[in-house]
């Protein structure tokens, strides 16, 4: 295995809408700190992985809309690893659009896919586990996942059983996929930690860029047949024109319903190196320390009195935020918007769904 064929491509596209009204369709989470961290999210990654690939193999694939934030936030990313979208199709799409681009500069890269909204407590130990799980890769010619031991029944995520059950996962090694649910309700998500053998699909995928290929022609003709003629696109000047084309026929499809729930080839490796998913407001109170009360504060001056079990943000440094009697809620306080809302994803994003009204456009 040669480090040089080893990429890394990172997806930088979200709209960052569950994290409203901090995270905006202008500047999404991506782009801030969010976790109070000193970085923004697609620094941290773009950080985390020029430590484990070259960094002239560090792709981005973001909105067309991006492309001014992402050259400010990361300006040493060369300009042909910046993979524009005119719109936004979900993972496969995007997976599609870059394993096209990577095949057309190296048809022997291996590949390692990450989000940009990630937190890694143990920078060290995830660099060894991506550098075993790329060998496996090179080795067996499978579609890899890292994987996450559940603390919660959260229905944002995908579930993964494997061959061996509970005990195989301790033993540190990849391990072949039985069962992959994406996404399921809370009750199945209930269900799946109760019986100890399942693990979280962390999202962060590796796999040779032609083994990927290969599933996603096989599974997701519909989206790949858009790509057809990538090899005199991709790379030469009428690419914008070639992608704008594919997008506009692309169905709206995560890889994980698309080829990880079909395939024969999918593997996880049982990861322990620190792992936080922060893609929603109750993600992030579950990060943030609590009080004896069970509330997670991000904010300077609180008053609080009869509140548990609640999550407070305010960038404002001036403001003091005087809670009273709240419990399990959230209160999210920005220079031109306030939110009151029970700290559950569903709920949060059913009530949001209001802002797409025109008379609150400048709030999005």
């Amino acid at each position: 295995m040669n480090r040089n064929n080893c990429y890394c491509v990172i997806l930088a596209g979200g709209l960052g809408t569950r994290f409203w009204p901090i995270s905006k369709a202008a500047m999404p989470k991506q782009f801030l700190d969010v976790a109070d961290t000193g970085e923004t999210f697609i620094r941290q990654t773009y950080d985390r992985f020029k430590k484990i690939v070259p960094q002239e193999n560090i792709l981005v694939v973001t909105a067309a809309r991006y492309q001014d934030l992402i050259k400010e936030q990361l300006p040493e990313l060369e300009e042909r690893n910046l993979l524009l979208e005119p719109y936004s199709r979900n993972t496969a799409p995007c997976l599609a659009y870059a394993t096209y681009s990577l095949l057309k500069r190296d048809p022997d890269a291996l590949v390692v896919v990450s989000p940009a909204d990630h937190i890694i407590t143990n920078d060290e130990l995830f660099a060894q586990t991506i550098q075993k799980a790329f060998r496996h890769v090179y080795e067996k010619d499978v579609l890899m996942t890292l994987g996450i031991i559940p603390t919660r029944p959260d229905s944002n995520y995908g579930y993964v059983q494997a061959y061996g059950g509970r005990e195989a996962y301790r033993n540190n090694e990849p391990l072949q996929i039985k069962t992959f649910t994406e996404k399921p309700d809370k009750e199945l998500a209930q269900v799946f930690i109760n019986t100890g053998e399942f693990l979280w699909n962390a999202g962060i995928f590796l796999w040779k860029a032609q083994t990927i290929r290969q599933e996603m022609e096989k599974h997701l003709p519909e989206v790949t047949g858009l790509f057809k003629g990538w090899e005199s696109a991709l790379g030469t000047r009428i690419e914008r024109e070639f992608i704008q084309r594919a997008y506009t026929g692309c169905t709206n499809i995560s890889i994980g319903y698309g080829v990880m729930e079909r395939t024969d080839r999918a593997w996880i490796y049982p990861a322990e190196f620190g792992w936080q998913d922060i893609g929603t407001w109750e993600s992030l109170y579950n990060y943030i320390p609590k009080d004896s009360n069970g509330n997670a504060v991000s904010a300077e001056k609180t008053l609080m009195e009869g509140t548990r079990d609640t999550l407070i943000v305010s960038p404002e440094k001036k403001k003091l935020i005087a809670i009273k009697g709240l419990e399990d809620y959230m209160v999210i306080d920005t220079d031109d918007v306030l939110v009151i809302c029970p700290k559950d994803d569903k709920k949060f994003k059913d009530f949001i769904s209001g802002i797409g009204m025109p008379e609150f456009e400048k709030y999005r």
